[in-house]
């Protein structure tokens, strides 16, 4: 994963006004673990208008969809169902060839309540005029024990000793 990318992504979003939080092992290492992570994942707030502008600030910055499917698709609710039931889908993969080593995961659900977490997210600072949004420590902690990998095990361990 790439710094230059983490921050061309998270000022196309800010710069679109996109509703968004970082989740996963972004936002393990902002809590204080810091550990590898191959990818950037995203929870998008599932409004209709914010998922287009999400997704269209990425592509404008040369991101793809890994699968054959519109920004209309994605920001279409019975679409995503149709991908969480039928296919097993739990995110919607990005690559890019101009950031090949910061792929992104953006959720196709809201594993949380989203209104009510912004209330408890924190501000990671990136650089002096570029900050991102991370979800806390406790939404992250209870994302990790329902996903139950052996790496969200891990991760659950490590930053419980900081608590």
């Amino acid at each position: 994963m790439e710094v230059r990318s983490v921050e061309e992504v998270v000022r196309a979003l800010n710069d679109a006004g996109v509703r968004y939080i970082i989740v996963g092992g972004v936002a393990v290492n902002a809590h204080g673990f810091v550990r590898m992570t191959r990818d950037l994942d995203l929870v998008i707030q599932l409004d209709r208008q914010n998922i287009i502008d999400g997704l269209n600030s990425l592509l404008g910055i040369g991101y793809q969809m890994a699968i054959p499917a519109s920004v209309g698709d994605f920001a279409n609710p019975e679409t995503r169902d149709e991908w969480k039931n039928e296919r097993n889908m739990i995110v919607l993969k990005l690559w890019s060839d101009i950031h090949r080593r910061t792929p992104i995961d953006v959720f196709i659900y809201e594993p949380f309540d989203y209104a009510a977490e912004v209330n408890r997210l924190s501000w990671m600072e990136l650089s002096p005029d570029l900050s991102a949004p991370i979800v806390s420590l406790e939404t992250l902690l209870q994302m990790k024990r329902e996903a139950d990998r052996p790496q969200d095990h891990i991760d659950i361990e490590e930053l419980s000793r900081g608590r």
